[in-house]
């Protein structure tokens, strides 16, 4: 039996990918295993949102291909292996197939090809109509939590974005097939899943079948309730796009308790000027009228956002309407990202025009203005009591266990590992840094 590693780059779309693969490879014979060096062949499922998750790559091959291990089948799968193709060939020595996006289904008989002697493999076809998308148990990331993907591909084309290229145009998954999936992972014991695409709320399937029964403005704010109605415990949803994002949304949240108190909403600027160059789609009025009916709600929904920093042609007084913006929302948490120029996406034809030096200094100002707020969102949840499902032990304490609350935040607590997979109250004594601590009542 041959043994397979794979390592996953990038967003929860790769994780999701990933567990299929492996549920694929497994299927058909193969080890999944987390031993890199006793492994036969090694994959590894990319990013190429950032220029850095790219060099990853080659640094990664470049250390196995220079090891005293004999060599292992090499393949590269995702992002990168869809928009560079066979080119990786030449680019990293030592690859021996690269895999698109929506070939995955087919990981197995290209590996076995190279097993024959079929050199320098490149399949970037699509995906096939039967490709089962559901998840073996062994080959979860978590066995209490699961990703659900309901749209692939992205129709945005905003200037800075490698994605609507590397993963295609959007393709909402039928709703039914959705809602199957969600009740299967409820009868199998899952407690909590993540509705996951480039962008959820710009769902569209090509029919109704499955929502039939559901109100909502929105085919996405109908697949909600279609979900919730399933009775699992928890559902999360993620990324959202701004523009899509209806108020119809927040009004389901608020009727199904299921329906967690998070939204992650990326604004990626606080500028008009800057919005428009990237080609967002929204204005910051448009995008803060969504913010209030977010803050409006009794549910006390946590927020959080995507920023880039120093993207072409922002000006000091761009960066300082962001800073604005921020301090406006109070976001929960906000992922900070320096401006990063992708080949092939109309932004790089720009004038990269921001020092690394400007961008470094703008991307610490705008954390010293993160921190407090985090600090101050973290702090008033001491004292109340948070619903936290609970995922894990903790690796420096045994008896500590760990897991999230509705509102998407870490919670550590003193407990019995029996307690794994239940979701416990858990009375808010104390916040450090990025994490809350408590004790079970």
């Amino acid at each position: 039996m041959k043994k397979v590693y794979l390592e996953t780059f990038g967003c929860q779309m790769n994780v999701s990918d990933s567990e299929r693969v492996a549920s694929v490879l497994e299927s058909d014979g193969f080890e999944i295993t987390q031993n890199e060096a006793t492994a036969d062949v090694i994959l590894f499922n990319t990013c190429s949102v950032r220029e850095r998750a790219e060099h990853k790559l080659y640094t990664r091959v470049g250390q196995i291909r220079n090891s005293e291990r004999e060599k292992p089948v090499i393949g590269v799968l995702g992002c990168v292996a869809q928009l560079e193709g066979e080119t990786l060939f030449s680019k990293s020595k030592g690859i021996d197939f690269v895999l698109g996006t929506k070939a995955v289904g087919r990981i197995s008989k290209i590996v076995n090809k190279v097993f024959e002697g079929e050199e320098n493999i490149s399949d970037l076809g699509e995906r096939e109509e039967f490709y089962n998308w559901s998840v073996s148990p062994t080959q979860q990331h978590s066995p209490f939590v699961s990703f659900v993907p309901i749209i692939e591909g992205c129709n945005k084309f905003c200037t800075y974005c490698i994605v609507p290229f590397s993963r295609g145009r959007e393709k909402s998954l039928p709703a039914d097939l959705i809602i199957a999936e969600v009740q299967r992972l409820k009868d199998s014991g899952i407690r909590e899943v993540h509705l996951i695409g480039q962008n959820v709320n710009s769902y569209r399937p090509k029919s109704d079948q499955g929502m039939e029964k559901f109100n909502g403005a929105t085919p996405f704010s109908r697949l909600l309730r279609a979900v919730a109605a399933t009775g699992i415990d928890r559902i999360k949803f993620t990324t959202s796009f701004p523009r899509d994002f209806h108020e119809d949304i927040v009004d389901a949240i608020n009727e199904f308790e299921n329906l967690c108190n998070w939204v992650h909403l990326p604004v990626q600027s606080g500028s008009n000027r800057i919005l428009k160059l990237m080609r967002r789609g929204h204005t910051i009025d448009s995008y803060l009228r969504k913010i209030d009916k977010i803050k409006s709600s009794a549910r006390d929904i946590s927020l959080t956002t995507d920023i880039i920093i120093g993207f072409p042609g922002e000006t000091v007084e761009d960066f300082e309407d962001t800073v604005k913006l921020y301090e406006y929302c109070k976001y929960d948490t906000a992922y900070i990202f320096k401006y990063s120029p992708r080949p092939g996406t109309p932004a790089f034809e720009m004038s990269d025009d921001v020092s690394p030096g400007e961008k470094t200094r703008r991307f610490l100002e705008l954390e010293k203005v993160q921190k407090p707020l985090l600090r101050d969102s973290l702090n008033k949840c001491v004292g109340k009591i948070l619903e936290v499902l609970v995922e894990k032990e903790s690796v420096k304490i045994s008896s500590e266990l760990s897991g999230h609350s509705t509102c998407h935040k870490v919670v550590n607590f003193s407990g019995d590992k029996e307690l794994l997979g239940k979701i416990v109250n858990v009375k808010i004594t104390e916040s450090k840094s990025n994490t809350l601590f408590g004790e079970i009542v």
